[in-house]
């Protein structure tokens, strides 16, 4: 049990537009209290509906020690189920992802057996007085939005209905309801969670880490360099008849009840129609586009789960907190649901910007934990490109205030 009145102490002690104390990144209790006061409250992105077509598809979705199995039920409906049998607590499945064995998942130690809406089928040799119908994996609530599946292990979950419009607005233009998953890729990083999500909320780190991104997206720009190519971006969206409105409740909404949600567009250097090797587009162009306008469009939901979409495919990212010292990410490219790889796009230069960014981020992040381990670390100051990771760390010291839901 971690001591509160510490955490109390680097709460207080924390200096407003600075990183946070070492303890922070590195205290495996304050991990678990992370988990506890704000990892498990939020929503997060469990996939994209593409992933589950038929009846017993499913993917398995971690975060710290939890496990969920997000299923689709013989009646078409998504499911979130604890990973956890209701007899001695085995994992059921351990498979990324699949296909449920005669439509139920059957527990590998016991082989209690349970159906696609978690009811318990079987329970061998079990006493008289047991009654089967009262047993069943415990399930989560589940929201489908433009294709993409959320989850939550809040017990009163945060509202959703800012964050459904703001996705309407933006990942609903890119057409990404009638995407598909094309690739997935995996990431280990040695570090924790709130180092990779800071990174990913900031580009001051942009230009020396990144040079494909950099070369390819003005946002790695600082502001006062990139105001004209912003304003040409937004003309060339506007000819074309494209309205993405920047939306900014990051953070500040879920004290309320709400679920954090922003969605910003940027543009991409001038005659760049996508994010890839030789700037053409890799695919077909997706929701309203008509043509590609050179811009393309952040947005996030929760404190995890990040979404990127260029006129042509898209990119979400879910970070994955698992230890203090641990986090996964995985990066997933979507295409039109209707393209054929080898034909309609090639892989390799769809995946090609985003893998090497990754592979970037991984090792800036774990140089970023390396460092801060030291018992010398002292926070610094963000600079002004740094404008939301600053803010991610103010709402993340406000959420371990919060009561648990």
């Amino acid at each position: 049990m971690m001591d509160l009145s510490n955490l109390k102490q680097l709460i207080g002690g924390h200096r407003q537009g600075h990183a946070l104390a070492r303890e922070f990144y590195t205290d495996p209790a304050i991990f678990e209290h992370d988990m506890q006061r704000m990892l498990l409250r939020h929503w997060f992105c469990a996939g994209h509906i593409s992933s589950i077509p038929r009846p017993g598809d499913y993917l398995l979705v971690d975060l710290g020690s939890e496990s969920v199995i997000v299923v689709r039920t013989p009646a078409g409906e998504v499911r979130a189920l604890l990973n956890v049998c209701r007899h001695r607590g085995s994992r059921l499945v351990t498979e990324r992802s699949g296909k449920a064995h005669s439509s139920r998942f059957t527990c590998p130690y016991h082989a209690w057996s349970y159906d696609l809406d978690g009811n318990l089928m079987v329970a061998r040799q079990m006493p008289e007085s047991f009654r089967r119908t009262e047993v069943a994996l415990k399930s989560f609530p589940v929201r489908i939005m433009e294709g993409l599946i959320f989850t939550t292990f809040a017990n009163e979950p945060l509202q959703l209905d800012s964050a459904a419009q703001a996705l309407a607005r933006s990942a609903g233009v890119h057409g990404w309801a009638a995407a598909k998953v094309a690739h997935r890729e995996m990431y280990s990083i040695k570090a924790n969670w709130k180092l990779a999500v800071e990174n990913y909320m900031e580009c001051y780190h942009c230009t020396p880490a990144h040079p494909e991104f950099a070369k390819r997206h003005v946002y790695a720009r600082p502001a006062e360099q990139a105001v004209d190519l912003e304003r040409a971006g937004r003309t060339r969206a506007e000819a074309l008849g494209i309205v993405v409105p920047d939306i900014d409740l990051y953070g500040c909404a879920a004290a309320a009840g709400r679920e954090s949600v922003a969605v910003m567009r940027s543009a991409l250097h001038e005659g760049l129609a996508s994010a890839t090797d030789d700037g053409r587009s890799v695919a077909w162009l997706m929701g309203e586009f008509s043509a590609s306008d050179g811009n393309s469009t952040y947005f996030d939901i929760g404190p995890i789960s990040d979404f990127l979409a260029y006129p042509d495919h898209g990119v979400i990212y879910r970070f994955i907190p698992r230890a203090a010292d641990h986090t996964e990410m995985e990066v997933l490219w979507l295409v039109h649901q209707d393209a054929v790889e080898g034909v309609d796009y090639d892989l390799t230069r769809l995946t090609w910007l985003w893998k090497t960014t990754s592979a970037e981020d991984k090792k800036i992040v774990e140089m970023n934990q390396a460092g801060v381990n030291s018992r010398f670390f002292v926070p610094g100051a963000y600079s002004l490109q740094e404008t939301y990771a600053g803010r991610f760390v103010d709402w993340y010291l406000q959420e371990l205030n919060l009561p648990i839901s």
